[in-house]
C-alpha cells in the first residue's frame, strides 16, 4: 500500500483546505512531520485513518461525527477528508464527509446533514476515474478486504505508536495477549478452548445426567424390591456406580424369583382346599333345595284345594260361551242391520227439513207448477212428505226449467258488459274534454312563457361572462393586497433587526478582543505551563531532556487553558450570534425589497378598499350567473311540456269521433237485452238469481228422493235381521236372543277365562310331579340342611385362595418389574459407556487448551500457545533492526517460563551481550525502551503484514519517542529507518525533536495560527 495524497478540509484543527503531497515526501524515503504541540501533527495521521476506514485510531473515535470538524472553518463549510492510494496494482480515491450540522437555508437554526462516502478507481486505459461505490458498508469491506487489516491492525503496523509498543514491553503476559489477540486475529483459538469447555461440561452434564437415571432406577428397584435389595448411599459420577448397581439388582432378581415359587405353592394348597369346601357346599344346598321344593309342591296343592269351586264355575261360563258364538253371526247381521237403518234415517230427516226450508223460503211456487204438471202429489207445504218416486219426478220437472234458462243467462252476461263498457266510455270521454280545455289554456300562453325564459338565459349569460373578467382580476389584488401588509410590517421589522445585527458585531468583536488578548497572555506564560508537569527524572514533552534545572514560574496573573477555553467559547458564541443576526437582517430586507416590488407605492388601505369592491362585483356576478343552468333546464322543460300537450289535444279529439258510431251501437244492443231479459228474470232479481233459485231446489229434492228410497230399503234389511236371530237363537238352546247375546263372550273375556283354566291344569300336573319325585320325597325325610355353615366354610377357603393368588401375583409383578428395570439398567450402562469416553477424551483436551491439566507442564493456554508463536516471529523480526539500533548489543527473546504461580507463554526478555545476562524488558531505559519499542513495532508490522496476506505497505508512520535519544543512538536509529528505503518504502518520523529538522529534510511542517493550522511542505 502506499499513499500519493491527502486533502483535508474543515477537519480538526485545519479550518481551511490542506493538501499532503505523499509522492513527493517519499522521493526521499524518510520524511519528518513536526510542528508545535497541539498544532495538528497526529491529525494527518488521523486523516488518513479516517478515509480508510471512517473512524479515527484509539479513543479519539468516540463521537467523533461532530469532534471531528475544525473550531475554525467557515459555518458553510463541509469537514471532507479525500485520500488518494494505490493497493494490490489498482489506484483508489476515497472521499468521506462526517455528518455535520449546517446553518439552514431559510430561517434560522441548524439542520444535520448525514455522512456520506465515495470510492473510485483510476482506469489508465481510458485516463479517468470511475466510481465504484458511495455506501459506507461496501467501502469498509473493500478496503478492509485490499488491505487485509482491520483498523487496529492498521493503526498498529502503519501507524506506528511507540508509546503503546513501550507499554508492551512493560506489560504483563495478560497485556501482552489482549495486544497480540487484537492484531493476529487469534479469537478463533480461544472459540476452540470455549467451544471444548461447553463439550466438556455437556459430556459430563450427560454422563451425570444418565448416572442420575441409573440411581434412580436403583432405588425404583429397591422399592420394587422391599428387603430383599440392600444400595448403599451413591452419588453421580462416581467409579464403579454401574458394577455396585448390577449387583445388587442380580440379588434382588434371585431373590423375587425365591419368593415368587413359595408363593406359587401355597397358592396351589390353597385352591384344593377351596374344591373341597366347593363340592361340600354343593351337597348341602342340593338337599335344602329338595327339601324347599317339597314343602312349596305342599303348600300349592292346598291353595289348589281352595280354589276348585271357582274352577268349575269357570268350565260352566267357558261351556256356555261356546254355544253362543253359534249366534254371534245373526247377532253381529242384526246390529249391523239397525246402525245403517238409523244412519238413513237420520240423513232422511235432514234432508227433508232442508227441502222444507227451502220451499218456506219462496221456492215452492216453482215446486208447485212442477207437481200441477203431474197431478198425483200434494201441493205446496205437502211436498216435503212425498214418497221417493213422488220427489224424484219433481226433482227432474225443475231441472229442465233450468236448462231453459242458459240462454238468458248469456244476455244477462252481455248486458253487465254492455253498461261496464259505457261507464268508460262516459269516463273516457270527460277526461278527453278536460285534456282539451286544459291543453288550449296552456297553449294560448307558451309564445309568452317561452320568450320570459330566453330573457332569463340571456341575462345570467352576461352575468357569467362579467364574473369571468372579474375573477381574473381578484387573484392579482388579493397578491398586491398581502404584499402591501407585508411590506408595512417588514418595514419596522428591518430597523429591528438592522440594531439588533449591530449590536451582535459589537458584542462579537469585544469577543474576539478579549479572546486574542487572553490567547497572547497564555502563549506569554505557555513556559510555565509546562514547567508544571515536569517530574524529576522523566522526559520533557518538548526537548526531551530529563534534567530540569530551571523551570519557569506562573506569576500572579497567569492565564492557564482553561481561561484561554472560555474565552474563546465567548467569542464563539457571540460570532455566531452575530452570523444569526446578519442572517436575519438579509431575510427581512429581501423580504422587503419583494414585497414593495410586488406592491408598489400606492397604501395599503387604498389597496384593500379596491379589493373589497372587486370581492362584492365578483360576487354579485357570480349570483346572478348561477341562474344560466336553472333558465336552460326550465326552458327545456317548457318546450317538452309543449310538445306532449299538443300531442295529447290531438289525441283526445281523434278519441272523441270515433265515440260516436260506437255509442249508438251499444245503446241499440242493450235496449234488446232488457227487453229479452224481463220474461226469463221473473220474480227474482236477475236471471242468475232465478237460475241459482232453480239449481238449489233441484238438488235437494234429488238428495231427499234418494235419501227416502235408502231409508226404504234398509228397514226391510232390518225386518230380514230380527227374523234370522231369533231362529238361531231357539236352534243353540237359548231362550230369547237377549240371553244368546249376555252369553256371549268377547276376545279379552274369552282369552283371560281360558288363562285361568289353562293355569290350574299346569298347577295341578305340576304339584302331582314333584309330590310324585323319589329323591325329594327322601330329602323331605331328611334332618333339616345347615346351610350357612357350608357356606361360611367354602367363604374361608375362597378368602384363602385370594391371599395366596394375591401374594403370588405381587411376587411375579415384583420380578417381572425387577426383570424390566434390569435391562433397563444394562441398557443405560452400555449408552453410557461411548459418553463416559468421550467426556474423558473431551476432558482431558480441555483441561489441556485450558491450560489446567497436568500433562500442560507450563499451564499454557492454546490461544497463548499460539500467540507465544507469533511472538516469537515479531521477536525474531524486531531483533534484526534492534541490534544494528543497539551496535549489536541487545536481542529480544521470547520466553515461555512461568512466573510465579501464573501461567507461562508470552514472556518477552531481552539478551544485552555485554553482560551476558537475559533480563526482563520493563529493565531498559527510556532511550533503550524508544529503540527497543521501535525495532518491536517493525517486526510486528512485517509479522502482521505476512499474516494479513502479505500486502506490501510501502508508506509507514513513527509518532514521537526521539526526544530520549542520544546523539549516536539517533544516528543509528535514522539509519535503521533509511534502510527500509532499500525495500522501496517511505517512513514518515512524527515528532517536533529540533535535531531531526537538520538531518532529515523532506519535511511536513504543522503551522498553528489563531484561525486555524496550515500545512508547510518541503521535498529534499
Amino acid at each position: 500500500m502506499r499513499l500519493h495524497r491527502l486533502d483535508m478540509t474543515a477537519f480538526g484543527p485545519f479550518g481551511a483546505t490542506q493538501s499532503v503531497d505523499f509522492d513527493a515526501l517519499s522521493l526521499a524515503g524518510l520524511f519528518l512531520l513536526h510542528g508545535p504541540t497541539g498544532a495538528g501533527k497526529t491529525s494527518v495521521l488521523d486523516a488518513v485513518c479516517y478515509a480508510l476506514y471512517g473512524s479515527v485510531p484509539g479513543a479519539r473515535q468516540t463521537g467523533q461525527g461532530m469532534t471531528l470538524r475544525s473550531d475554525h472553518a467557515a459555518p458553510g463549510t463541509r469537514t471532507e477528508v479525500a485520500l488518494e492510494l494505490s493497493v494490490s496494482g489498482r489506484r483508489l480515491e476515497i472521499t468521506r464527509q462526517p455528518p455535520w450540522e449546517r446553518p439552514k437555508k431559510r430561517g434560522s437554526g441548524k439542520t444535520l446533514d448525514k455522512a456520506q462516502s465515495w470510492l473510485r478507481e483510476y482506469d489508465a486505459q481510458t485516463a479517468t476515474w470511475k466510481d465504484l461505490s458511495r455506501s459506507h458498508q461496501e467501502i469498509g469491506e473493500e478496503i478492509t478486504q485490499l488491505l487485509g487489516m482491520s483498523r487496529e491492525q492498521f493503526c498498529q503496523v502503519v501507524l506506528l505508536p511507540q508509546g503503546d509498543f513501550a507499554r508492551f514491553l512493560r506489560a504483563d503476559a495478560e497485556a501482552r495477549g489482549r495486544l497480540l489477540g487484537r492484531l493476529f486475529d487469534t479469537h478463533r483459538f480461544a472459540e476452540a478452548e470455549k467451544r471444548l469447555a461447553e463439550r466438556r461440561r455437556a459430556a459430563e452434564a450427560q454422563v451425570r445426567d444418565g448416572d442420575a437415571a441409573l440411581l434412580a432406577d436403583a432405588h425404583r428397584m429397591q422399592q420394587a424390591a422391599g428387603d430383599a435389595m440392600a444400595l448403599p448411599d451413591l452419588a453421580p459420577g462416581e467409579p464403579g456406580l454401574a458394577e455396585v448397581i448390577l449387583g445388587a439388582a442380580a440379588v434382588a432378581r434371585s431373590t423375587a424369583r425365591e419368593q415368587l415359587t413359595i408363593a406359587h405353592c401355597g397358592l396351589l394348597a390353597a385352591e384344593s382346599a377351596q374344591a373341597g369346601a366347593e363340592r361340600a357346599l354343593g351337597d348341602v344346598r342340593e338337599v335344602a333345595r329338595l327339601q324347599r321344593r317339597f314343602a312349596d309342591a305342599r303348600e300349592r296343592a292346598g291353595l289348589l284345594e281352595d280354589r276348585a269351586d271357582a274352577h268349575r264355575d269357570a268350565q260352566a261360563r267357558m261351556e256356555r260361551g261356546r254355544k253362543a258364538e253359534v249366534v254371534a253371526p245373526a247377532l253381529e247381521l242384526r246390529e249391523a242391520a239397525d246402525a245403517e237403518h238409523g244412519r238413513v234415517a237420520t240423513a232422511e230427516a235432514r234432508a227433508r227439513a232442508l227441502l222444507r226450508g227451502a220451499l218456506a223460503g219462496g221456492g215452492a211456487d216453482a215446486a208447485s207448477r212442477a207437481l200441477a204438471g203431474g197431478g198425483a202429489l200434494p201441493q205446496g207445504a205437502a211436498l216435503a212428505e212425498a214418497d221417493a218416486a213422488g220427489l224424484a219426478a219433481v226433482a227432474r220437472r225443475v231441472a229442465e226449467e233450468l236448462g231453459g234458462l242458459e240462454s238468458a243467462r248469456r244476455g244477462e252476461r252481455r248486458l253487465a258488459e254492455l253498461i261496464e263498457e259505457r261507464t268508460r266510455f262516459d269516463r273516457q270521454e270527460r277526461a278527453d274534454d278536460d285534456v282539451r280545455v286544459e291543453t288550449e289554456a296552456w297553449l294560448a300562453g307558451w309564445d309568452e312563457t317561452r320568450g320570459g325564459l330566453q330573457a332569463r338565459i340571456e341575462s345570467a349569460q352576461e352575468a357569467a361572462n362579467r364574473a369571468d373578467q372579474l375573477a381574473v382580476q381578484r387573484e392579482p389584488a388579493r397578491q398586491r393586497l398581502a404584499a402591501a401588509r407585508m411590506r408595512d410590517q417588514l418595514a419596522g421589522d428591518t430597523d429591528a433587526a438592522a440594531q439588533q445585527a449591530s449590536e451582535a458585531q459589537d458584542r462579537a468583536l469585544k469577543a474576539k478582543e478579549h479572546w486574542l488578548d487572553i490567547k497572547e497572555q497564555r502563549l506569554n506564560g505557555i513556559a510555565a505551563e509546562l514547567a508544571a508537569q515536569l517530574e524529576d527524572g522523566e522526559p520533557c514533552a518538548v526537548c526531551g531532556a530529563v534534567d530540569h534545572p530551571a523551570p519557569a514560574r506562573k506569576d500572579a496573573g497567569h492565564v492557564d487553558r482553561e481561561a484561554e477555553e472560555r474565552a474563546l467559547a465567548a467569542y464563539q458564541r457571540a460570532e455566531e450570534r452575530h452570523a444569526e443576526a446578519e442572517q436575519r437582517l438579509g431575510v427581512v430586507r429581501e423580504a422587503l425589497a419583494a414585497a414593495t416590488a410586488e406592491a408598489g407605492d400606492m397604501p395599503t388601505s387604498r389597496l384593500a378598499q379596491a379589493a373589497d369592491e372587486l370581492e362584492r362585483e365578483y360576487a354579485l356576478a357570480r349570483r346572478d350567473a348561477s341562474a344560466l343552468h336553472s333558465a336552460h333546464e326550465e326552458l327545456r322543460r317548457a318546450e317538452t311540456e309543449h310538445e306532449q300537450r299538443t300531442a295529447a289535444h290531438q289525441q283526445a279529439e281523434v278519441r272523441a269521433a270515433a265515440r260516436v258510431g260506437h255509442r249508438e251501437r251499444m245503446d241499440r244492443e242493450k235496449a234488446a237485452l232488457e227487453a229479452e231479459l224481463a220474461q226469463a228474470r221473473g220474480t227474482a232479481g236477475s236471471v242468475a238469481a232465478r237460475a241459482a233459485q232453480l239449481e238449489r231446489q233441484a238438488a235437494l229434492l234429488t238428495d231427499a228422493a234418494d235419501t227416502a228410497r235408502v231409508a226404504e230399503d234398509t228397514a226391510q234389511r232390518l225386518k230380514d235381521a230380527d227374523a234370522r236371530l231369533a231362529d238361531a237363537a231357539f236352534r243353540a238352546g237359548f231362550d230369547t236372543p237377549q240371553a244368546a247375546a249376555a252369553a256371549l263372550l268377547d276376545d279379552d273375556a274369552h282369552r283371560d277365562l281360558q288363562r285361568r283354566l289353562d293355569a290350574w291344569q299346569s298347577e295341578e300336573a305340576a304339584v302331582r310331579a314333584v309330590l310324585a319325585e323319589a329323591d325329594t320325597a327322601a330329602a323331605a325325610q331328611r334332618p333339616p340342611a345347615d346351610l350357612m355353615a357350608a357356606e361360611r366354610t367354602a367363604s374361608t377357603a375362597t378368602q384363602r385362595v385370594r391371599d395366596a393368588a394375591s401374594t403370588r401375583d405381587a411376587a411375579a409383578r415384583r420380578c417381572t418389574e425387577l426383570d424390566r428395570l434390569s435391562a433397563r439398567v444394562v441398557a443405560a450402562v452400555r449408552q453410557l459407556a461411548p459418553l463416559r469416553s468421550e467426556y474423558d477424551r473431551v476432558a482431558r483436551l480441555a483441561a489441556l487448551t485450558a491450560g489446567t491439566s497436568a500433562d500442560n507442564e507450563r499451564k499454557m493456554r492454546l490461544e497463548s500457545y499460539v500467540l507465544a508463536a507469533r511472538l516469537e516471529q515479531v521477536a525474531a523480526a524486531a531483533t534484526v533492526r534492534l541490534q544494528r539500533m543497539s551496535s549489536g548489543r541487545y536481542t529480544l527473546v521470547h520466553s515461555d517460563d512461568r512466573t510465579g504461580r501464573g501461567r507461562s507463554g508470552l514472556g518477552l526478555h531481552v539478551v544485552d551481550a555485554w553482560t551476558g545476562r537475559e533480563r526482563d524488558t520493563a529493565t531498559l531505559s527510556g532511550g533503550e525502551t524508544f529503540f527497543a519499542s521501535l525495532a518491536l513495532a517493525l517486526g510486528l508490522a512485517d509479522v502482521v503484514t505476512d499474516e494479513a496476506g502479505g500486502v506490501r505497505l510501502d508508506t509507514l508512520f513513527i509518532d514521537e519517542g526521539f526526544g530520549s535519544l542520544d546523539d549516536q543512538t539517533l544516528d543509528e536509529v535514522l539509519d535503521v529507518l533509511d534502510s527500509l528505503r532499500e525495500r522501496d518504502r517511505s517512513v514518515g518520523i512524527v515528532s517536533h525533536v529540533a535535531d531531526l529538522r537538520r538531518r532529515i529534510h523532506a519535511q511536513l511542517e504543522v503551522v498553528k495560527g489563531r484561525s486555524g493550522s496550515t500545512l508547510r511542505q518541503r521535498g529534499h
